[in-house]
């Protein structure tokens, strides 16, 4: 999922906490500083070689290769339609305020949860990987992202929305992993990178839809009613591909994966 909506944004939360021309501050002047480093990066020359011109044929061959390859077609797809329900990150503000009934420091802080859980599941990922059972882990992980995202919207607690945004991030992480290390062992060194492109593409827009649709949903229905919705609904999706796409939910390790390939 990649990522999900639940972003991992802890120094923003962090500087939020403070004041929000704070962490607004930081942010342009950390981007100023990286166009400046930038700049300063020659890249030589590289040769063209006369081949043949990029057709309309071999731009849409990744997402043919998508389409016929179940697997990919599944973890994909899973994302793609599980972040377009699930975008409750966009409601934050309006659930630490209309909700939560908390101000900027402690809506700062449930900003971070999500940084939080992301990085302690990146830390615990690196030194214990997930290694068997990853089909069923991928679609649990998506299934615990749309729970979180439930509770969020019924819970008046702040401690409790807390622990749902860190444990959303933190399945959200799991599904990063296993579907970015799904992706390119099954699609052959000649079409990886358009199956990246169509891939980042799809994930890329499903974060700012899913985010307008939530907004616009919230202004018609109201934020709970929106985000346990957007939860259920992910949660839907994850069992519907549970069964849909077996080719998926049966991969145990991703040494059968690259073996398939070769």
């Amino acid at each position: 999922m990649a990522n999900y909506c639940f972003q991992p944004t802890t120094p923003n939360g962090f500087m939020y906490s403070i004041h929000p021309a704070a962490a607004y501050g930081s942010a342009a002047v950390l981007i100023g500083c990286a166009v400046a480093v930038m700049s300063q990066v020659h890249v030589p020359p590289v040769a063209v070689s006369s081949g043949t011109r990029p057709t309309l044929r071999d731009a849409v061959q990744g997402l043919v290769f998508i389409r016929r390859t179940p697997v990919l077609l599944a973890a994909i797809s899973l994302d793609l339609f599980a972040v377009l329900a699930g975008g409750a990150v966009a409601l934050l503000p309006v659930i630490a305020e209309e909700q939560l009934q908390v101000g900027d420091v402690a809506y700062g802080w449930l900003r971070a949860a999500g940084g939080i859980g992301a990085a302690l599941t990146a830390i615990l990922l690196s030194f214990r990987p997930v290694q068997s059972r990853v089909g069923r882990t991928l679609i649990v992980a998506v299934g615990v992202f749309g729970l979180s995202t439930v509770v969020l919207g019924i819970t008046t607690s702040y401690w409790i929305a807390f622990f749902a945004v860190l444990l959303a991030n933190s399945s959200d992480m799991i599904s990063v992993f296993i579907r970015s290390s799904l992706v390119p062992l099954v699609t052959p060194d000649e079409k990886r990178g358009r199956v990246s492109a169509v891939e980042n593409v799809f994930i890329g827009a499903s974060n700012e839809l899913g985010a307008f649709e939530s907004g616009a949903v919230s202004s018609l229905v109201g934020t709970p009613a929106t985000v346990v919705g957007g939860g259920i609904a992910t949660i839907a999706v994850a069992g519907a591909w549970w069964f849909a796409f077996p080719s998926l939910r049966n991969v145990d390790t991703f040494n059968e994966l690259e073996q398939s390939r070769d």
